[in-house]
């Protein structure tokens, strides 16, 4: 996949000592998820054999990412979420982040991805990379946070839409949260609710003071963002 191996390339080009990489399901898991509405919980036994065809999506996408790294000798390894936490009602609750970690500390790159998870309340549930990305952010005690996704940032409407709308390139925690209603959810298949959802997510970790810059995926984006040279994209700040 061409996009994941240029993403691969700017990472090993910035030189960066220690990052976690969490990736979505994009049109690997998000179609299977909702079609058996693993987001909803156990209802129905058929669910089950949809809970292991979400997982094994997953894992399909999270193989190409880790085989794109390894092309060029990095060392990344899959963490696989569903394996070290479980959620309460669609939400983390018991969490351990020891593995991630000690790889770390070793100079391994993990890579992580939203994931169906068991739930102590609803049987199964699907774990947004968004809500993982603040919770490792504020458990790791990281600086900040980079989101990547298909648009420049923050508008002040769909740009997929509208030509006119206007890029936000600076925004603080309290001017997002009074936006929050004009933020659109996905126009694809996603069952954790688009850019609305992971702005929701991020919050958590703003509170703390985690940067986060939202990019688009072109050419270099990522690369100077990791350098810290100036990008076009959305700086999210507490105050």
């Amino acid at each position: 996949m061409p996009s994941i191996r240029m993403i691969v390339k700017e990472i090993l080009k910035a030189e960066i000592k220690s990052m976690v990489i969490v990736h979505g399901g994009g049109s690997y898991g998000h179609p299977v998820a909702k079609e058996f509405r693993i987001a909803a919980g156990y209802n129905y036994p058929n669910q089950l054999i949809g809970f292991s065809k979400t997982r094994q999506a997953m894992m399909a996408l999270n193989k190409l990412i880790i085989d794109a790294f390894i092309q060029e000798n990095l060392s990344a390894v899959s963490v696989q979420p569903s394996a070290f936490l479980i959620t309460n009602k669609g939400r983390i609750g018991e969490f351990d982040s020891t593995v991630v970690k000690k790889l770390l500390g070793l100079g391994i790159i993990p890579i992580l991805f939203g994931d169906a998870v068991l739930d102590s309340n609803l049987g199964f549930s699907i774990l947004s990379g968004d809500q993982l990305v603040s919770a490792l952010a504020l458990a790791l005690n990281a600086k900040r946070i980079i989101v990547c996704v298909d648009v420049d940032g923050l508008y002040n409407d769909d740009p997929k839409l509208n030509p006119q709308a206007e890029l936000i390139k600076e925004i603080t925690l309290n001017d997002l949260k009074g936006i929050m209603g004009n933020i659109g959810a996905s126009k694809t298949v996603d069952v954790t609710g688009g850019m609305y959802g992971k702005m929701v997510e991020l919050i958590p970790a703003l509170e703390k003071g985690v940067r986060v810059k939202i990019i688009n995926t072109r050419i270099n984006r990522l690369y100077k963002t990791l350098k810290n040279k100036d990008v076009i994209g959305t700086e999210i700040r507490m105050e």
